[in-house]
């Protein structure tokens, strides 16, 4: 009889659950090939970056970022494997532990082929209730991608004033009840778990019949977004990555709600104008029925990607 290691039940899990979205497309738009340079932003389970390595060769160079130190073990774990897979085609990777924010502290200007950036929450992140990312399962009201830094969400709900609260749930929720589930949330305090919170989102603001959703998703996407800072991330990244990418060289994005895609559609559309990006997806490239049949996750997920031209 074995018995499994916390970081191999996790391992395990990841496996059964995690699944790339966009996989083949967003290869295909970075155009990787052997000897290239390319970036994963978000490495979550390597995924994306599994593809991407086999298609580099020993001349190649994977430079993997993350900030949730279980997402970059269990990363690692995975392009070892990949690694062992490819022998001496292996490319060299180099796997960062940091927000992608932070991406022009690491990486020389003018030296990557590629970029890919595949935002949101990981398979990983929500199947764990302890992380405190879905209201599926009872857990802590974490929902920090970096448990090392930052405020929770708990101390988000417990501390904040109404009309913050109220504010935040609007802005970054695109939740119209914002204000009443505000009200609410101030009643029941203190809030700890995450089962806790959608209880109280859910009788402040019940579904209604036009809703496809759970009544505390906004609410908790709100809550996850201020947490991380993820939109100004975002836009760190969007700002820096021309200036890192070769001439010709290829940015993909993968967004999973409006404010995400708002954002990156704006990017690429005013570095188009600035003769920055030639814009490769007129429209966002979307899943197809079979792979939202195979991953109800990419029901939502928009891909937009832009080439940097040889303007500086």
């Amino acid at each position: 009889m074995t018995t499994e290691t916390p970081q191999g039940e996790r391992m395990t899990r990841a496996k059964r659950s995690h699944v790339p979205v966009l996989l083949k497309e967003a290869i295909e738009l970075l155009r990787v090939c052997p000897g290239a340079t390319v970036v994963d932003c978000t490495l979550g389970l390597a995924g994306h970056s599994s593809e991407i390595a086999r298609r580099l060769g020993a001349e190649g160079h994977l430079i993997g970022f993350d900030r949730d130190p279980a997402a970059l073990e269990l990363a690692r774990a995975k392009l070892a494997e990949v690694s062992a897979e490819l022998g001496a085609d292996a490319p060299r990777v180099t796997l960062i532990g940091a927000a992608f924010s932070s991406i022009a502290e690491h990486v020389k200007p003018g030296s990557v082929d590629a970029v890919l950036a595949d935002f949101g929450v990981s398979s990983l992140q929500l199947d764990e209730a302890e992380r405190g990312f879905s209201f599926m399962a009872d857990g802590p009201l974490d929902m920090r991608m970096d448990t090392r830094t930052g405020p929770t969400a708990a101390q988000v709900v417990n501390e904040e004033n109404e009309r913050e609260l109220a504010n935040l749930i609007y802005e970054y929720g695109e939740e119209r009840r914002s204000r009443r589930i505000a009200r609410a949330i101030v009643r029941g305090r203190p809030l700890r778990t995450t089962g806790e919170l959608a209880r109280i989102v859910s009788a402040a603001a019940p579904p209604m019949k036009t809703d496809k959703i759970h009544p505390a998703t906004r609410t908790f996407q709100a809550l996850r977004i201020f947490v991380n800072r993820e939109l100004g991330e975002i836009k760190d990244l969007l700002e820096a990555a021309p200036l890192l990418l070769k001439p010709s060289g290829r940015l993909a994005v993968i967004s999973f709600h409006s404010l995400e895609d708002r954002i990156v559609k704006d990017s690429l559309r005013e570095g188009a104008h600035q003769g920055i990006w030639e814009i490769l997806t007129k429209k966002p490239v979307i899943a197809g029925e079979e792979e939202t049949d195979r991953n109800p996750r990419s029901r939502s997920a928009k891909l937009r990607a832009g080439e940097r031209t040889a303007h500086r």
